[in-house]
């Protein structure tokens, strides 16, 4: 190996906010395997004031100072990126990267006007999947995301080819990552606390949805499903935890409760419903054992971790028979649904239920997070980034 190939890596990671989204939690779990490896990792993220990231960061962090989130979502981007451009160019003058990587179009707009600039040589983006924005000017950045980007990567084969065949881009495939030894199907000692704190009712059975209420985690007809589902268990509870989003999913909000209002279904704790918000990250475990079935009939994914953690969480997961499940779980893994068809969805929800199997669901997690470790991603995409480097050198 080359001396260059050998050495340990600067590398800034940007991610869009500091609360619990997928995106996020990608971030700081690459940050931590490449750290863990030898790397001198930064993770930068806009924070308004006394934010902080949503869980400890065991390597440098780089927060952006911004004001509170405006009520337009242009603004809203549009003055993240400028706060971002203006931060980094200012840490630039006293630290220097040998890799710079976004996981958004926030962070790639901020380090494509850098570029643009002569600041940076090029940068790399992570592209976990696409949003249908309706202003043309969201739309523009998020093409310009990946499209200034000198090397871009995807988390699952589905969105490595829709670039290829929608943009003309060319994306390599890095898998995500499990955080196995945090999930386990063993009861906690703060399992209980949880669920009294939560109004979840221990023993009914309660249907788990991670991410908030939002168009692309299909909730409506998850909670059309769940409808049904009560008219055979009277006592079940849904249960839908985070939702800490930079989008605007107000509309859609104001749909699923009047649905769940015209459902007979009330909204709070110790009701059909409870919508937790979000939760400190070590809640989590204790949330997906508390689950009899973990629903996830998503119509817009970029990998799905949430069906990894459950699993490994010794819970049933009912997902949406698309890419990118289909690439990576097996026919056994999961209870599939039809995500377009609510009686498919709760078809599969009392089929999960019913159908239980320990032993199959830990062989599943087993497998599934022998096959996808965030050590593993980490070793990847160090390959990738010294791989972008040797040609922007040549």
């Amino acid at each position: 190996m080359r001396e260059a190939d050998a050495r340990p890596l600067r590398i800034g990671l940007l991610t869009h906010s500091v609360n619990p989204r997928g995106g996020v939690v990608h971030t700081l779990a690459l940050a931590q395997a490449l750290q863990a490896a030898g790397h001198a990792v930064t993770v930068m993220a806009p924070a308004a004031a006394g934010q902080r990231f949503f869980r400890p960061v065991p390597c440098a962090t780089h927060l952006v100072p911004v004001p509170a989130v405006p009520r337009d979502m242009v603004e809203m981007v549009g003055s993240r990126i400028a706060a971002f451009r203006a931060s980094i160019g200012e840490l630039l003058q006293r630290e220097r990267f040998d890799v710079l990587h976004a996981m958004d179009p926030i962070g790639a707009n901020a380090l494509a006007d850098l570029q643009a600039d002569g600041r940076i040589d090029g940068f790399v983006r992570t592209v976990h999947h696409l949003e249908p924005f309706a202003a043309a000017q969201l739309m523009q950045w998020q093409s310009r995301g990946f499209g200034s980007a000198r090397q871009v990567f995807c988390v699952s084969r589905l969105w490595r080819e829709r670039l290829r065949a929608e943009h003309g881009v060319e994306a390599a495939e890095v898998s995500n990552g499990i955080e196995g030894e945090r999930f386990s199907p063993v009861a906690g000692a703060g399992d209980a606390a949880l669920a009294q704190r939560l109004g979840l009712r221990v023993g009914a059975p309660i249907v788990l949805a991670v991410g908030g209420v939002e168009e692309r985690k299909n909730t409506l007809r998850l909670l059309e499903a769940f409808a049904r589902l009560r008219a055979q268990m009277p006592t079940a509870q849904l249960a839908i935890a985070g939702g800490a989003s930079l989008l605007d999913h107000a509309p859609y909000q104001r749909d699923f409760a009047a649905l769940a209002q015209a459902s007979g279904l009330a909204i709070g704790p110790g009701h059909p419903v409870v919508l937790t918000g979000a939760l400190a990250d070590a809640d989590i475990p204790s949330l997906y054992r508390l689950a009899d079935v973990v629903a996830m009939p998503s119509l817009n994914e970029g990998f799905g971790l949430v069906v990894l953690e459950a699993l490994a969480s010794g819970a049933p997961v009912v997902v949406s028979r698309i890419a990118p499940f289909t690439e990576h779980l097996a026919e056994d893994d999961v209870h599939w649904a039809d995500p377009l068809d609510a009686g498919s969805i709760c078809d599969a929800l009392r089929s999960a239920m019913a159908r239980r199997d320990a032993a199959r669901i830990a062989a599943s997690a087993a497998r599934l997070c022998a096959r996808f470790s965030w050590t593993a991603s980490a070793r990847r995409h160090v390959q990738l980034y010294r791989a972008g480097l040797r040609a922007a050198a040549t």
